[in-house]
């Protein structure tokens, strides 16, 4: 998710309206239900154990499924648990007060075996192909407001992140995405902090304060568990937007609305800064910034207390219908999720086709001219399509996503991705997921007209393929070996280091761990 790379120069999140609707009001179970635990619920046990988009969709994920196992025989009482237990009585002690201390830990080690770029960033020393190793860290305290002070249905949430290792699509594949959605610049910061009321007996919550909404927004429950960054954050906004936006790393001042009307409906908005750092990485024109490393997540606020609001705003809406919604006991028939959404984002960004004094960027060079506002609209669905009963474990599920945007001001104009999920493959073996999974992002028109006016290689389409395995080993432990094949990287781009050759297709090998302390 987070993007690094060379051709991830925007990244954003999304936004939108507030619709709201009439009609009786439902208890959600726990005042402080996530997204990710949404869709737990609403899909059942076909949903993967783990959703890797992020280190709190991970923590989210250990929540829900540990809900799960309270309520339903359909997941096995070992769903859920800690490396360290109650440490020592300290966790006993914080839920007397309505406090989680929760940690979760992030490895991966990669290696390309083919294709991508010289190392230490395509200056043509080095092997384009090697091995990479990062890690992250994260401790999140939550606390339930009435148990702690009396509040009913306040939530607060703090949380931080330790970053450590390099990114291999940085240093060997400049792709348009991350090979890893947890790739990012080393750091030690602080990542989100906010305050969730809800109301209406959980029908409705709002949450202020510093936030990413790449836990919330435009996600597929199904797509979650695949490494590749586009199958989290997708390639649209990740590519597209600003410093990466109000997605992992980095989160941003926000406020967010939810509604849930019914069991089937949910509608919820967004309204966010779009530039958490402050910077304005102009894609490869590098008007400003760092030009040395225009994708910096740490150059103005490597400790992530700046809270910027002094750029744009970006706006995001998002209208989910639940098909079949499972409850954990009751198997209504085959559910499926159904979004669609969009953002718009106020700020200026810089346009491929002309510079300030109206001529071809491309051809005559110059500053590139500013245009007002950017958009994306979006459409996913994830349906389960086979269950040999409606108890069983083992579940087959399809999800498909896709993006549209304008093409002067992007370098992404369209993107799709899709895979299948085999939940329960091997008797035994419950919260086991295969997958896999295919995605392509299109260059926009802008994009390729300035390639070809500068007399440079004209980019396309970027393609990337993912097989990927997610194990669970221990209650506190899960193991995914992944392999990715990436097909004409960032669309057919030329290699830093030769620039009339283009990037090699890649075949890109990794191993992931989670653990909860």
């Amino acid at each position: 998710m987070p993007a690094v790379s060379r051709p991830a120069f925007f990244r954003h999140v999304c936004g939108g309206i507030l619709v709201w609707g009439i009609g009786g009001f439902i208890s959600v179970p726990g005042h402080a239900q996530t997204a990710i635990a949404d869709g737990h619920s609403r899909l059942g046990s076909s949903a993967p154990f783990l959703a890797q988009i992020d280190p709190a969709a991970i923590r989210d994920s250990w929540q829900a499924d540990e809900i799960d196992a309270s309520r339903s025989q359909d997941t096995p009482s070992a769903a859920g648990g800690s490396l360290l237990g109650d440490m020592g009585g300290l966790r006993p002690w914080l839920a007397r007060y309505g406090m989680t201390l929760s940690i979760q830990d992030v490895n991966e080690l990669w290696g390309n075996a083919t294709g991508g770029i010289a190392s230490t960033n395509g200056d043509g020393r080095g092997a384009g192909t090697g091995a990479s190793y990062i890690g992250i860290t994260m401790p999140s305290l939550t606390a339930d407001l009435e148990k702690l002070i009396g509040l009913r249905g306040g939530t607060f949430n703090v949380s931080a992140l330790q970053i450590r290792g390099r990114a291999i699509t940085q240093d060997h594949l400049g792709d348009f995405n991350p090979i890893s959605g947890f790739e990012a610049d080393r750091s030690t910061r602080l990542f989100e902090l906010w305050y969730q009321q809800s109301f209406l007996k959980g029908a409705l919550d709002i949450k202020v304060g510093q936030q990413d909404l790449d836990t919330e927004f435009l996600i597929s429950d199904y797509a979650s568990q695949y490494l590749n960054a586009n199958f989290g954050w997708p390639m649209g906004p990740s590519v597209n937007l600003y410093a990466g936006g109000p997605s992992w790393p980095l989160a941003a001042p926000a406020i967010r609305f939810r509604y849930r009307p019914s069991g089937k409906y949910t509608f919820m908005f967004a309204a966010s800064d779009d530039n958490p750092t402050g910077n304005r990485d102009s894609n490869v024109f590098g008007v400003t910034g760092n030009p040395s490393d225009p994708t910096s997540q740490t150059t103005n606020d490597g400790s992530g207390t700046l809270f910027n609001m002094g750029t744009g705003a970006l706006l995001i809406t998002e209208v989910q219908y639940a098909l079949n919604p499972q409850d954990g006991v009751h198997h209504p028939g085959l559910s499926g999720v159904y979004k669609l959404g969009g953002y718009y984002d106020t700020a200026r960004f810089p346009d491929y086709r002309y510079n300030t004094l109206g001529q071809s960027l491309g051809a005559q060079g110059g500053t590139p001219r500013w245009d007002r506002g950017n958009w994306l609209v979006y459409g996913i669905m994830d349906q389960l399509i086979w269950r040999p009963s409606p108890a069983s474990p083992r579940a087959l599920g399809v999800f498909v996503r896709a993006t549209g945007n304008s093409g002067d001001r992007n370098i992404i104009s369209f993107a799709i991705d899709a895979g299948l999920n085999l939940k329960a493959p091997f008797r035994g073996r419950t919260n086991d997921t295969l997958g896999i999974g295919w995605g392509i992002g299109r260059v926009t028109s802008g994009v390729r007209a300035y390639d070809r006016a500068r007399g440079a290689l004209v980019q396309g389409n970027e393609n990337h393929f993912e097989l990927t395995y997610q194990a669970q080993i221990l209650p506190w432990l899960v193991v995914q070996p992944d392999f990715q094949y990436v097909l004409d990287p960032s669309g057919g781009m030329g290699d830093p280091s030769c620039p009339t050759r283009r990037i090699g297709n890649e075949a890109v090998f990794g191993l992931h761990t989670n653990v909860n302390f």
